[in-house]
C-alpha cells in the first residue's frame, strides 16, 4: 500500500485528507421539540462524542417508517459516515448503497462511498465513485481531493497533482488539498512548487503532522539537513509514531554526521514500518 509509512490511508491526524460530506436534514422537516427533533439533530452529527450516538439516532429515523425518501437518503448517508468513523467500512458501504438506491443523483453519497472503498484499499472502486460524484457536481472540491489521494495510493502522482489543482482552484481554503499536492509534487521532484504548497498548507493549518512530514522530505531532497530535521521534529511532536518522519530525520542526521542518533532513529522507524526503506526509495531517497 502506498504511503504506508504515513499512517496508512489517512495522511496524518490534523490534516486527514479523507473528506466525508455530512448531509443535514432540512429544517422544514424538524418539529419544534420532541424525540424526533433530537434524533434529527444527532443524526446530523451535532454530538461528536461517539459515532454510536449518530448511528443510533439515524437508525431510529430509518426504522420509524415515517420518513420521506429524501430524509432516508440523508439518514443512510450520515449513518454510513458514522460507520466509517468506527472503521466498519463494509457496513458503511451498505448504507451508502441504500442512500444511492433512493437517490442516484446525490453526489455526496458517491463521494462518501468512495472514501469507504479507499479505506478498504479498493482504489478502483473508490475512483469510480469519485468520478460519479464529480460528474454530478463538477465543483465538488472534496471529491477531487479524495480522488487525488486515491491516485497517490496507486502511485499515479501526476494524476493526483492534477486533481489537487482542481481542488485548490475550487476551494482555496482546503488545507488538505494543498498538503496533498505538496506531497505529490515532492515525490515527482517538483521541489520548489511542492515547497510553496506545503507553506500554504501550514499557513492554513499550522499543526498538521503530514504537512511537516512532506516539507521534511522536500528539504531532505534539497540537501537542507537542518531544515529537514526541524520539520520532521515538528511532525513527530504532533505524531510521535509517524515512521516516515522518524526515518527521514534519521537520514538527515546521518548525513550531517550524527551517526549514533541517526542509526537509532532508522532502526526505530523500521520497527514501526517494516517497508520504510522501500517507501523512501519510491519517494526518490536512498
Amino acid at each position: 500500500m502506498h504511503n504506508s509509512a504515513r499512517r496508512g490511508i489517512v495522511r496524518g491526524t490534523a490534516a486527514a485528507l479523507i473528506l466525508l460530506s455530512l448531509a443535514g436534514l432540512a429544517a422544514a422537516q424538524r418539529p419544534a421539540q420532541g424525540p424526533k427533533f433530537k434524533n434529527i439533530e444527532l443524526c446530523n452529527g451535532v454530538d461528536r462524542t461517539s459515532p454510536d450516538i449518530q448511528i443510533d439516532a439515524c437508525t431510529s429515523l430509518i426504522d420509524s417508517g415515517k420518513q420521506t425518501p429524501q430524509t432516508l437518503v440523508i439518514a443512510y448517508n450520515n449513518r454510513g459516515n458514522a460507520y466509517v468513523a468506527k472503521g466498519e467500512y463494509d457496513r458503511a458501504v451498505q448504507d451508502y448503497d441504500q442512500s444511492i438506491k433512493l437517490n442516484p443523483n446525490y453526489s455526496r453519497t458517491f463521494n462518501n462511498r468512495g472514501v469507504a472503498y479507499q479505506k478498504k484499499g479498493e482504489y478502483d472502486l473508490a475512483i469510480k465513485d469519485f468520478d460519479e460524484a464529480i460528474r454530478l457536481n463538477a465543483e465538488y472540491a472534496n471529491a477531487f481531493a479524495n480522488r487525488a489521494q486515491t491516485y497517490q495510493h496507486k502511485g499515479e502522482y501526476e494524476r493526483a497533482a492534477r486533481d489537487y489543482d482542481e481542488a485548490t482552484r475550487l476551494k482555496p481554503t482546503l488545507e488538505a488539498a494543498w498538503s496533498g499536492r505538496c506531497w505529490s509534487r515532492a515525490i515527482v521532484g517538483e521541489l520548489q512548487a511542492a515547497l510553496a504548497d506545503c507553506n500554504e498548507a501550514l499557513r492554513l493549518e499550522s499543526n498538521a503532522a503530514a504537512t511537516f512530514d512532506s516539507r521534511g522530505l522536500i528539504y531532505l531532497k534539497l540537501g537542507e539537513w537542518d531544515s529537514a530535521i526541524a520539520d520532521y521534529t515538528s511532525a513527530l511532536r504532533l505524531d510521535p509514531k509517524l515512521a516516515s518522519s522518524l526515518y527521514g530525520r534519521g537520514l538527515a542526521k546521518l548525513t550531517r554526521g550524527d551517526t549514533s542518533e541517526g542509526n537509532a532513529e532508522l532502526a526505530a522507524a523500521k520497527k514501526l514500518e517494516p517497508n520504510i526503506v522501500e517507501d523512501f526509495i519510491r519517494y526518490g531517497v536512498r
